[in-house]
């Protein structure tokens, strides 16, 4: 959850940063700063648990299958 916290910290002042410079207003920035990174940073906490759960049962590629031999 530390990893979601910072990143939700960066992201906030890259939007404002970006939302400030494209408008030139502080209200702006503020509200871009706001909604799209807390969208983004409760997509990305999802991202995370689906992506780990993945990885974890992702099948071992040391183990090799092998197909029984055909007959006839």
């Amino acid at each position: 959850m530390a990893k979601t916290i910072s990143f939700a910290i960066v992201h906030f002042s890259v939007a404002f940063t970006v939302g400030y410079l494209l408008t030139g207003s502080i209200l702006s920035g503020s509200v871009m700063a706001m909604v799209e990174p807390a969208i983004n940073t409760v997509a990305f906490y999802f991202h995370e648990k689906i992506w780990n759960h993945l990885q974890q049962n992702k099948v071992n590629p040391s183990v090799q299958l092998t197909r029984p031999a055909q007959v006839g």
